[in-house]
């Protein structure tokens, strides 16, 4: 269990999680599979072990993660549209009129319902830890959209979910620019091989690097023309790597060997001794790295309240 991306939430009041409860509230929204007419289907399912009896809280020590599953059937839109296009052409030959959009959007429809049941079948899961004492939750992905998904639907069922996106108060393409150019990141972080620059004018130019030298006078030369980091692959201490963006995504997160050995030796030979000690490793380390990250990026930005 180690997160391969992460987007970080704070939550602007304090919230009584506890597990039983949370619990209950799950499973009133479980994961479960796509009707023969419908196009989605989304629900919690439980973060470890499979069968009715596998717990949809995982908890370790202070912090509980939890898991949703998106079930959808994908129609291609271009087979859709070439059936509808088909369609179309066959009433106009044959009752030599003119098919409106009205009458065109309900062909649509009827061929996307006629289609449905031989749909494949995409299923996919995205994961969320909670972190009570740090007041935040953390969910494995790098798309704000599945993000928000995961959390618009805990709030459905546990009634109220008061977060936002964790900020700071400085814009993180100002910091990792300043870290490029002094070629000097914060206490405990280090620059690796790859950023992203981008040219601030209006469809100005984009430099993607990797495997690259960011000390080199040729990346420094596109800094002093204006371009600003937009990406950068990062080091903390010698637990984690990491590419961070502009808008605070954390993207192909990377735990030392280090840490894993130390996982492994705390959970033994059991798969789910295993996955606790993993998670529980995992949150510490977080719980470690993240206020660290939040202060060099300029400090975090507090929401009132909290």
């Amino acid at each position: 269990m180690w997160f391969k991306n992460l987007l970080s939430y704070r939550l602007t009041q304090e919230v009584p999680f506890e597990a039983e409860a949370l619990e209950a509230a799950l499973a009133s929204k479980p994961a479960r599979p796509c009707a023969s007419q419908e196009l989605t289907t989304y629900g919690f399912v439980a973060p470890f072990g499979k069968g009715e009896d596998a717990p949809l809280v995982h908890v370790s020590g202070e912090f509980m993660l939890i898991a949703a599953r998106k079930e959808e059937r994908i129609l291609p839109s271009s087979v859709v549209n070439d059936a509808v296009k088909e369609k179309v052409e066959e009433i106009e030959t044959e009752q030599m009129r003119k098919v409106y959009k009205k009458e065109r959007d309900q062909i649509k429809d009827e061929i996307i319902q006629a289609f449905l049941p031989r749909a494949f079948i995409r299923r996919s899961m995205i994961f969320a830890a909670i972190a009570p004492r740090l007041g935040m939750i953390l969910v494995n992905s790098a798309s704000a959209k599945r993000a928000e998904d995961l959390l618009s639907t805990l709030r459905e069922v546990i009634g109220s979910l008061p977060v936002r996106p964790a900020t700071v108060k400085i814009a993180p393409s100002a910091t990792m620019t300043d870290w490029v150019k002094s070629q000097q990141a914060a206490e405990g972080f280090y620059v690796l091989d790859e950023c992203e620059l981008r040219d601030t004018a209006e469809d100005g130019g984009i430099v993607r690097c990797k495997r690259q030298d960011l000390t080199s006078e040729e990346i420094q030369l596109h800094l002093s023309t204006g371009k600003v980091v937009t990406q950068l692959a990062l080091a903390w201490q010698d637990k984690l790597s990491f590419v961070l963006d502009d808008k605070m995504v954390i993207k192909r997160l990377k735990f030392e060997e280090l840490l894993q050995e130390q996982a492994e030796q705390d959970g033994g030979d059991e798969a789910q001794q295993q996955f606790d000690a993993s998670f529980l490793l995992m949150m510490m380390t977080f719980t470690e790295f993240l206020p660290v990250l939040f202060e060099a990026l300029g400090g975090e930005e507090i929401p009132q309240g909290v």
